[in-house]
């Protein structure tokens, strides 16, 4: 390449991350939610699939004629804020696509695909505590003189631990049905210390993803990581529990926890107007009225999923419509460009998502 450039692109590519005004990234996943009920809102006609978990106000609170102020009603700060000021990719129905690129279509790695940019569908293969060889975002971040000790995540499911490899990543990870530990705990820590340990666990070793929320919005306000990650898991359990109310119920409320953290990420000068939120899930789901309630490489279409993104960086494009097909494998890096680094997933470098106002312009 040509010296003049050479420095020409440099100093064009300094320049655009200079311009960048995101300092702090938080990601979030919903387990095996469905670009359906996102795009869409409640199926009425898998309404009835309530067996323990019932909600005689099903209908009411998110059943509505119009598409538009159905999905509203179901998730209002994706429809209120993200769709106004960030992006919501992923409506197949528009022509705007989503899929993951590994072939096992569950969760581990759908989650190794997010956080490590590529899959690896010889070694990831299972849901099984096992820990993960692959390198990943939050680990790169962690490891960058800006970052270190300042990344986290908080899981509902017991196996992150070993998909981000935090004996390895040095990225602290709190999960299940664990106490937090410390000797700064402030009261709302202590008493969801005793309510984790007092409840019934009607998930077997995923924790509440509202003990989750909570537990991680109190050490991001002690603590003040720059990176940020949220597992939210009820989605998927409920739906394998052919749970449909449940299920809605689960992501209605994580709506809410997202809404909560928003709103404290704008009141806190060290995130305001300089957090990006990236959203999106590990796998899809079936279809039809047994199939919603399974996935894998078995069941055809859970492997569409979907990507939200909110941030000052973000050009507010709200819902895609226009025609384009992206990757789970994308992740990864847009966390990382988002910061203005290059995340090598294995000397490998993904395209980010073209998400970030300086990609547009």
């Amino acid at each position: 390449m040509n010296k003049g450039i050479l420095v020409l692109f440099l100093l064009i590519t300094s320049f655009c991350f200079a311009q960048r005004k995101t300092e702090n990234v938080v990601l979030i996943t919903l387990d095996g939610l469905r670009w359906l009920e996102l795009f869409q809102g409640a199926d009425s006609a898998f309404m009835r699939q309530q067996k323990e978990l019932k909600d005689p106000q099903l209908k009411e609170k998110y059943w509505r004629n119009d598409l538009v102020e159905r999905r509203k009603a179901l998730l209002p700060f994706f429809w209120n804020t993200i769709a106004t000021k960030g992006q919501l990719l992923g409506n197949r129905e528009v022509g705007s696509k989503v899929n993951v690129t590994n072939q096992m279509w569950f969760s581990y790695p759908g989650y190794n695909e997010i956080l490590t940019g590529k899959a690896d569908d010889e070694r990831i293969n299972s849901n099984d505590k096992t820990y993960n060889p692959n390198t990943n975002v939050l680990e790169f971040l962690n490891k960058q003189p800006a970052y270190k000790g300042k990344v986290a995540a908080f899981s509902s499911w017991d196996v992150f631990p070993h998909i981000i490899n935090d004996k390895r990543s040095g990225v602290y990870v709190s999960t299940g049905w664990n106490p937090v530990t410390g000797n700064t705990l402030n009261e709302r820590e202590k008493m969801m210390n005793l309510l984790v340990q007092s409840l019934p666990n009607p998930l077997g070793d995923v924790r509440l993803d509202a003990f989750t929320f909570y537990y991680g919005l109190e050490y991001m306000k002690k603590n003040k990581p720059r990176v940020m990650y949220f597992a939210f898991d009820e989605t998927d359990d409920f739906a394998h529990h052919g749970e449909y109310g449940a299920y809605l119920n689960a992501a209605h409320y994580t709506d809410r926890f997202i809404a909560e953290l928003w709103d404290y990420l704008q009141a806190d000068t060290f995130y305001k107007n300089k957090t990006t939120l990236l959203i999106t899930t590990d796998h899809g789901r079936g279809t039809n009225a047994e199939d919603w309630k399974h996935h894998g490489k078995r069941i055809a279409e859970a492997d569409q999923i979907w990507f939200a993104v909110l941030g000052p960086d973000t050009d507010p494009k709200g819902e895609v419509k226009q025609e384009g097909q992206f990757y789970q494998r994308q992740v990864a890096q847009t966390l990382a460009s988002f910061l203005g680094y290059k995340f090598p997933s294995d000397q490998t470098i993904t395209d980010s998502l073209p998400v970030l106002k300086t990609e547009a312009k």
